[in-house]
């Protein structure tokens, strides 16, 4: 029988890039993405023996995440201001690949977005159905499907705009 302690290890090691892309988008720094994941996992374990399998593992992990995300931007939003410069260590990687800049430009424009909307893109590029992002949010299918269409074309005018 496998102990629990490996179990999660390997729930985690198979979903880390949910948890990669939840850090990534709440936050500018590589210092507090790998914070921020480490939280992430940190939450994970605290409330894994309350996983009951009412949703799909990835729904829990992603709900898990984005309340974490999202507790810890209020509180560093809270405290007092500092001037931070925004300099990613992707920034100094050479890359000529359009796609490569696109997708940076993407992260940036998704970044502007409040914490809802950022969640909502989030799990729609992770093709999620519309049925678990709104299970995630608390919301209705319908208002999440309106909401992202709205999405799509505001993050295309910044898209556009910052091009």
């Amino acid at each position: 029988m496998i102990s629990k302690e490996k179990e999660f290890a390997q729930l985690i090691k198979d979903n880390q890039g949910l948890i990669i892309k939840v850090s990534r988008l709440y936050t500018n720094s590589l210092e507090d993405e790998e914070d921020l994941f480490q939280e992430i996992v940190l939450q994970l374990w605290r409330s894994y023996d309350s996983f009951k399998g009412n949703s799909k593992i990835s729904t829990w992990m992603y709900r898990v995440a984005l309340n974490t995300a999202i507790t810890l931007f209020r509180k560093k939003s809270k405290s007092l201001p500092t001037n931070e410069l925004d300099i990613n260590h992707r920034d100094f990687i050479e890359d000529d690949d359009d796609k490569q800049q696109q997708i940076s430009l993407l992260y940036t424009v998704i970044k502007t977005l409040p914490n809802v909307e950022r969640a909502i893109v989030m799990m729609y590029l992770d093709d999620l159905p519309y049925k678990d992002i709104a299970e995630n949010l608390g919301i209705t299918e319908v208002n999440a499907r309106v909401k992202m269409n709205r999405l799509k074309k505001v993050l295309k005018e910044k898209m556009e705009k910052n091009a």
